[in-house]
């Protein structure tokens, strides 16, 4: 619930300069010739230190430099209108997606509406609709073939991260599967935020063929800094049974790094399948909680500087007509 606004000053303090004027009026010694005191302005202190009245004009210009200068001093305050935002749901998580990018993720196999279309048209429908629904959360896309890239670093903005995603194209970062290397980038980035909570989940439909690093040590650096990994196997068929075919998932491998790391397995041959790893990992990595709403300040200053503009300009204009 969003609360009331309220007022507040970014620079309360600066309230103390507004009886400033009065002070050097009654304390500092008066000007002479070549004196560098300061200089009050004889209508602001006229009639003060004598008790004597004030003609209408003198009254006019004392009551405008004391606006000019009240209105000076609460622009310097700088008031701000403190509109609470929504609160969002929020778990404190980091989590990156490492998405298999190779060329048998075009795969016509899978199915969206009623229609037959790739692997990686179903991860994306798929896995942006997961990244939205972690708004509160910081999330980032590592992509990977023959090399591993950054396609979104770790952020708060979700969609941001989605639409990158959803822009993903084949053939960016190569045709094979190095899934180490992969995993290893989205460790890197995870490492270097300060969350006490870091996830990967990795998806590949294929067997580690490229890069630098395997599989299984990159998953005992995971165990070692604490980031857990979640690795979702794809496609119908396995390494294991796969009789001779070609670029078909080692499950085995990714079970391994999932164990490992002490993130969970899971094996995906359908849409529907992928759908429901999407809300079991959203579960697994739920707890999620409204966080503080973050204030929204809506600076004030600029209402008192107008105002104390136009009082300058008023009195210079009153004291020309003198």
């Amino acid at each position: 619930m969003v609360g009331l606004a309220s007022l507040d000053f970014a620079a309360p303090l600066a309230g103390l300069l507004l009886p400033l004027p009065l002070l050097a009026a009654r304390l500092l010694p008066p000007r002479s010739g070549g004196s560098g005191a300061l200089a009050v302005p004889p209508s602001l202190i006229a009639g003060l230190d004598r008790g004597g009245p004030l003609t209408v004009g003198a009254r006019g210009r004392a009551a405008l430099t004391w606006l000019l200068w009240a209105c000076l001093v609460a622009a310097l305050a700088g008031p701000r209108l403190v509109l609470p935002g929504a609160a969002l749901p929020a778990s404190g998580r980091d989590i990156v997606l490492a998405l298999d990018l190779s060329g048998s993720m075009e795969r016509i196999d899978f199915a969206l509406d009623g229609r037959t279309t790739s692997r990686l048209a179903a991860v994306k429908r798929v896995g942006a609709e997961f990244i939205r629904r972690r708004a509160g959360d910081r999330v980032g896309l590592v992509i990977f073939a023959d090399q591993a890239d950054v396609a979104a670093a770790p952020s708060f903005d979700t969609r941001a991260v989605a639409r990158a995603l959803e822009e993903a194209q084949i053939g960016l970062v190569g045709r094979s599967t190095g899934i180490g290397d992969g995993l290893g980038l989205a460790l890197k980035r995870l490492d270097a935020l300060p969350g006490p909570a870091k996830v990967v989940v990795l998806l590949s439909d294929g067997a580690n063929n490229a890069g630098q690093t395997t599989p299984r040590d990159v998953a005992v650096l995971a165990r070692d800094l604490g980031i857990r990994v979640h690795t979702i196997a794809l496609g119908p068929r396995d390494l294991a049974d796969a009789d001779g075919e070609q670029d078909v998932v080692d499950s085995e491998a990714l079970r391994d790094v999932a164990a490992t790391s002490g993130g969970r397995f899971f094996r995906v041959r359908t849409t529907e399948d992928l759908a429901g790893v999407a809300d079991s990992i959203d579960a697994l990595e739920g707890g999620r909680d409204r966080a503080p709403p973050v204030p929204l300040r809506r600076d004030l200053w600029p209402w008192p500087g107008a105002v104390a503009l136009l009082s300058g300009l008023a009195l210079l204009l009153t004291r020309r007509a003198a």
